[in-house]
């Protein structure tokens, strides 16, 4: 492997890839590293041309391999309180700081560096380097990469989707589905409520829903989940309306997530929810001003990862790591989306997702050389025989 992993990471970690920006600088930088050892390059941007996936390939253009698969988003900084420079990488005490350290640049640097090892061996099979935008929002650039694979004469026979695990082999996870709900009322003078439809108390009325909701989903959980939480889980992450004291509100949205354990889950959610709009919240807003209206975006529905009785990829990872251990997590991954394309997948990356998403994150020197031994064993057992 090229000995300047700390440079590819501190490149990596500089690139400012929050979701809500372009990745574009930091797929170009990935472009050209994989170009150098001549990889087969191929990008997929867009619709606005500011962000882009791309999808690498060393080795055979044959059926089977195996993909290393990473977002490169990161979550905002922005009202946290970091004592470093959240976009540079600092190494202290046997750790490296920066935002994207642990989720997930860290696993995108040791493949980036390991890529030279891959070209100088003859490969089997291809190894693959699928790196993705927008997974921190809903996993948009992974269902866009899922759509081109989907055409595809082969695809590759197994995926290792690096987030953060502790190098544990994680072959199940929840989904993950995003919403947007947006109210429309009619503004009027506060003293007049009952003359105006206040968006902020109906948007108020669905949250309740959520909660009353999730306290529901717990009696729903299947008597062998193994996931903790073993139920579906649905949270709040904002809830905005509003413009004074005295003014009734018009426009209110609710931004909610629900992690599914299984798919029935979801629909008994989304259905209760849509009854509940349709029967109760929108007659009653309608009865006021007939203009009033509900409307509901889906920001992204990702399936969970599905535990298989069969997994050449927990296998390989198994093999090469001496460990039968496997693990479920609750958060959610884009190893769903290669598992519908038929390609058996697992969750298994360096870090903690303890430290994901906070001021300071960091991850543990011991982790990437743990995630650099594993690649560089894959790399030789693909040239083997």
């Amino acid at each position: 492997m090229h000995d300047d992993f700390e440079q590819v990471f501190s490149k990596l970690i500089a690139f400012p890839t929050v979701s809500a920006d372009s990745n574009l600088d930091l797929i170009h930088f990935v472009a050209n590293r994989l170009n150098e050892v001549g990889a087969k390059i191929e990008l997929q941007q867009d619709e606005s041309g500011k962000k882009a996936n791309i999808f690498a390939t060393i080795g055979p253009d044959i059926a089977g391999g195996i993909v290393l698969s990473g977002h490169t988003d990161v979550v905002p900084v922005a009202g946290q309180n970091w004592s470093k420079d959240p976009f540079a990488l600092t190494a202290h005490e046997g750790k490296y700081f920066g935002r994207g350290t642990c989720d997930m640049k860290g696993f995108l640097a040791v493949a980036l560096n390991a890529a030279p090892l891959f070209s100088s061996l003859d490969l089997r099979v291809p190894i693959h380097f699928a790196f993705t935008y927008d997974e921190e929002v809903g996993c948009l650039g992974g269902q866009e990469l899922a759509k081109l694979l989907r055409n595809r004469p082969h695809l590759p026979k197994a995926a290792i989707v690096g987030e953060p695990t502790k190098m544990q082999i994680v072959d199940g996870h929840k989904g993950c589905c995003e919403y947007t709900v947006q109210f429309e009322g009619l503004a009027g003078h506060g003293s007049m409520p009952e003359k105006g439809v206040n968006a902020a108390e109906y948007a108020a009325r669905f949250v309740s829903k959520l909660m009353q909701l999730r306290e529901l989903l717990k009696d729903r959980a299947p008597t062998n989940s193994k996931f903790d939480p073993p139920w579906t889980t649905i949270n709040v992450g904002r809830l905005a309306g509003g413009s004074a004291h005295n003014v009734i509100v018009s426009q209110a949205e609710v931004d909610w997530e629900m992690r599914p354990v299984t798919a029935l889950d979801a629909v008994w959610v989304k259905t209760t929810l849509q009854e509940f709009c349709d029967q109760t919240l929108l007659p009653e807003m309608r009865t006021i001003w007939p203009g009033a209206n509900i409307t509901n975006q889906t920001i992204g529905e990702i399936l969970g990862l599905v535990p298989m009785q069969s997994n050449s990829a927990r296998e390989i990872v198994a093999r090469l790591t001496g460990t039968n251990e496997t693990h479920l997590v609750a958060f959610g991954t884009e190893a769903g989306l290669f598992q519908q394309l038929g390609v058996e997948t697992i969750v298994c990356g360096p870090g903690s997702i303890e430290q994901a998403h906070k001021a300071d994150e960091f991850i543990e020197m011991a982790q990437i050389a743990a995630c650099q031994n594993l690649l560089e064993k894959l790399a030789y057992s693909l040239a083997e025989g």
